[in-house]
């Protein structure tokens, strides 16, 4: 069993030491894969291969570094050419400037207000859909989950509206509250792993069983729905 520190108020170096983690582990696993598994389909992302996925998250971040926000970012047309302006770099170009932008994103999404938090945790999520696409172990889930964990849960307060939700996870000592925290709506209970919360929360595909969810929804808790 695990720990994580849930803090009601900001930690801004959670972010940068998520992406830091995931680095050290993603890009190995990335560089040592043969040409052919970046064009595998991504289950998780409809339409989009692990290349697609891994363009997607170096542009994000390089975004990021850059501070380059321009109308419209982050939409689904901004991110299609995003990945149409790295089609013709070679996949190890793709993967460098994901390491870069995983090394170098942290100090300035800790500089920030914390908008940009949630960031870190969608490329942590993503490279759970590579790990996944690739059959590897720890897909949402492995050295990450400890940082990944307190972000979810402070970016689910924070997006109001959200859905008290008490979870009991069974590789946590305590419960982890989502959504709101007032009180003043009866939470809804999650049992299960971290791993399918967090498919829960970031709309992956869940498995058949194995989690009990009462008084909500699988879609309603979707936060980057």
């Amino acid at each position: 069993m695990t720990s994580v520190d849930v803090r009601e108020t900001r930690d801004p170096e959670l972010p940068g030491r998520l992406l830091a983690v995931e680095r050290d582990a993603l890009v190995p696993l990335l560089r040592a894969r043969p040409e052919a598994d970046f064009a595998l389909p991504v289950a998780a992302c409809p339409g989009w291969t692990v290349r697609d996925v891994l363009a997607h998250c170096s542009a994000a971040l390089i975004r990021v570094v850059e501070g380059r926000f321009e109308r419209g970012v982050f939409s689904p047309e901004s991110n299609d050419r995003d990945i149409a302006e790295r089609a013709d770099w070679p996949h190890a170009r793709v993967v460098d400037e994901l390491e870069r932008g995983m090394s170098e994103a942290g100090p300035v999404i800790a500089a920030g207000d914390g908008l940009l938090d949630v960031i870190a945790l969608g490329e942590w999520v993503h490279a759970g859909d590579v790990r996944e696409t690739f059959g590897e172990p720890g897909a949402y889930a492995g050295a990450g989950l400890a940082y990944a964990l307190p972000l979810l849960a402070r970016v689910s307060r924070e997006r109001g509206g959200r859905l008290p939700v008490h979870a009991d996870l069974d590789d946590l000592d305590e419960p982890l509250r989502l959504g709101d925290v007032s009180g003043e709506r009866t939470p809804a209970r999650y049992i299960g792993d971290a791993a399918t919360l967090v498919r829960l929360y970031s709309g992956r595909p869940l498995p058949a069983d194995g989690y009990e969810l009462a008084g909500a929804e699988a879609g309603e808790l979707n936060i980057f729905g």
